[in-house]
């Protein structure tokens, strides 16, 4: 009963959910870290999606914005590539990263313990087995 598929599945998906945490937080080395960042940005800036217009007065003045924001994130971009070769980067998505998976594996080894207890009550009253004294 323990090595069923459900088991399997439940220990594999907490142990690769341990594994990611370890090298998205940056413990086993600060380059899995920066790489784990750098992937979110890339898989983010990846999706996108596009339409065209008549161009007119608005079009041209939303055209303007784009340009000034898009050379003002090539500016952001720089100076955070800088903060990075010093070691200043932002650490707030790091750590909400971290959070996140840590609460996604807490989760998961609650879920774990509770399935283990569960099937334990079952097995028990299904036997009759004595637990502490008392026929479960």
């Amino acid at each position: 009963m323990q090595d069923s598929m459900y088991h399997i599945v439940l220990r594999t998906s907490a142990l690769t959910l341990a594994l990611v945490l370890l090298f998205v937080s940056g413990v086993v080395s600060p380059v899995t870290e920066q790489l784990a960042m750098e992937t979110e940005r890339y898989l983010a800036s990846a999706v996108g999606m596009y339409a065209s217009v008549e161009p007119n007065e608005f079009n041209q003045i939303t055209a303007a914005l784009t340009a000034r924001e898009t050379d003002l994130n090539a500016r952001e971009a720089a100076l955070k590539e800088r903060e990075l070769s010093t070691g200043l980067a932002d650490a707030a998505t790091a750590d909400y990263t971290t959070y996140i998976l840590s609460v996604i594996l807490f989760v998961l080894l609650v879920l774990i313990v509770l399935n283990y207890i569960l099937d334990f009550v079952r097995a028990t009253r299904r036997t009759g087995v004595k637990v502490y004294g008392q026929v479960a």
